[in-house]
């Protein structure tokens, strides 16, 4: 059935496969009375609207705008809006994921709602059945539509997932006959908006235009990085896939407050709280930090008294350790708060990090390595990866947590806690089904 179309004459074949409007595709999943409905996404304190399905979209909504703003509109449309449920849509991608990793020999989580896969040896494939495949696969298997945009380097297939969402979910760019006409109508991808706006200046305002653009000329102006993209829409595959990301060189952790915090009490509890979250994604990826930034700062909207302060904490020896950097970002905390503000959010920085097998001892400083320490760490993450996050928490973090981000319209963790399991009454529609596979 995967072997009817010609051989192309190229080196390597790669795909990329989109979630459609990921964020509200997670909550129609549990929900199928949703399907029917417009749905938002809201963002952190349910303040602008970060994921829109296409019929909010339709209605004319920005993507990040307020929602105060739309509130009315959204309401006499009948739409289902969600406070911000990351826990539910990080598990929903990682089961996209893994379902991903068996169309391909490798593949690169681009971004939580996006893949590539790389498909050589697939040239004899019928790749628009391949595409096809996959939809139907990933929909059947999480219930999440996607789309996939087929091409012979990363650059082209993110033109043809584009071209994919318009014209029933797949788009093969392999021997199209004008890739010309097809770049003409698309802004570059991945040269950032301030390129953007440079090549503007040089009458470069498409895809196409920036394919012809002189070698030395973009070199000397966006570097060898702009060059490999201008080769990639010539067709030369020049940006290889990611299979692990490099880690990250700062770790931020910071929320904005549901109601002002006033007292010294509740910012330590949320000082630790987000200093633990930080030391976690340090330890996911295997790292030690050897220095830690605090920061606090009031509502600069409100008429009101304000403070911004923040301090920076060298440790004694790096570490990923949750009590030691818990214990001084709340050193630190001491040094810059100030009584008599009304502060609206908090934050911790990680930097100075490193690889945990590689750090740089000191001759005068405390090196000393604490095994027990080491491992209560990874017992507390095993713990919580596999009964949800924060199933164990320090102490400092506190227990009520009268400061945290404002959620009011959020759903159930369906996936990640056993308590919020969703009751099955129904299976899934096959209409619905088709509808978006259609």
């Amino acid at each position: 059935m995967l072997f009817n179309t010609p051989t192309y004459s190229i080196n390597k074949i790669y795909a990329l496969v989109d979630c459609n409007n990921f964020y509200a595709s997670c909550e129609r999943v549990f929900n199928p009375k949703l399907w029917t409905r417009p749905v938002a996404v809201l963002s952190n304190n349910d303040g602008c609207i970060v994921a829109r399905s296409q019929e909010v979209k339709d209605m004319g909504i920005p993507n990040g705008a307020p929602y105060f703003k739309y509130r009315e509109v959204l309401e006499k449309n009948n739409t289902a809006v969600f406070s911000s449920n990351y826990t539910l849509y990080g598990d929903m991608s990682q089961r996209v994921m893994e379902i991903l990793e068996g169309f391909a020999d490798r593949l690169e989580v681009y971004s939580i709602d996006e893949a590539f896969l790389r498909l050589n040896g697939f040239e004899r494939f019928n790749l628009d059945e391949y595409g096809l495949n996959i939809r139907e696969t990933v929909m059947r298997g999480t219930g999440i539509p996607v789309s996939v945009g087929i091409a012979q380097t990363k650059t082209l297939a993110k033109v043809a997932n584009k071209l994919a969402k318009k014209n029933g979910g797949t788009y093969n760019l392999l021997g199209h006959p004008d890739i010309d006409a097809v770049l003409e109508k698309f802004d570059v991808w991945g040269v950032g908006r301030q390129y953007t706006k440079f090549l503007n200046r040089y009458n470069i305002k498409n895809a196409r235009q920036l394919k012809y653009a002189d070698d030395n000329w973009v070199r000397k102006h966006m570097t060898v990085v702009g060059l490999r993209t201008v080769w990639e829409l010539r067709g030369i595959s020049c940006i290889q896939l990611e299979q692990a990301p490099p880690p990250k060189k700062e770790i931020c952790t910071s929320r904005s407050f549901g109601k002002p915090v006033e007292t010294i009490s509740e910012m330590r509890e949320a000082v630790a709280d987000y200093t633990s979250r930080a030391a976690e994604k340090l330890r996911k990826q295997r790292s030690v930090a050897g220095n830690i930034l605090v920061f606090i700062t009031t509502n600069r909207f409100k008429d009101e008294p304000q403070y911004t302060n923040y301090i920076q904490v060298n440790l004694p020896s790096p570490t990923s350790s949750s009590f030691d950097l818990v214990q001084h970002a709340l050193f630190g905390l001491e040094k810059i708060f100030k009584t008599g503000y009304r502060y609206k959010k908090c934050g911790v920085l990680l930097t100075d990090i490193c690889p945990a097998d590689q750090v740089q001892t000191s001759l005068f400083g405390n090196n000393k390595y604490d095994p027990k320490a080491d491992k209560l760490m990874k017992v507390m993450d095993r713990i919580n990866r596999r009964y949800g996050t924060k199933t164990i928490n320090i102490a400092a973090s506190g227990y009520r947590k009268m400061w945290n981000m404002k959620r009011d319209m959020k759903s159930p963790h369906y996936t990640t806690d056993w308590n919020e399991l969703p009751v099955v009454r129904a299976g899934f529609p096959d209409s619905i089904l088709m509808k978006y596979l259609s």
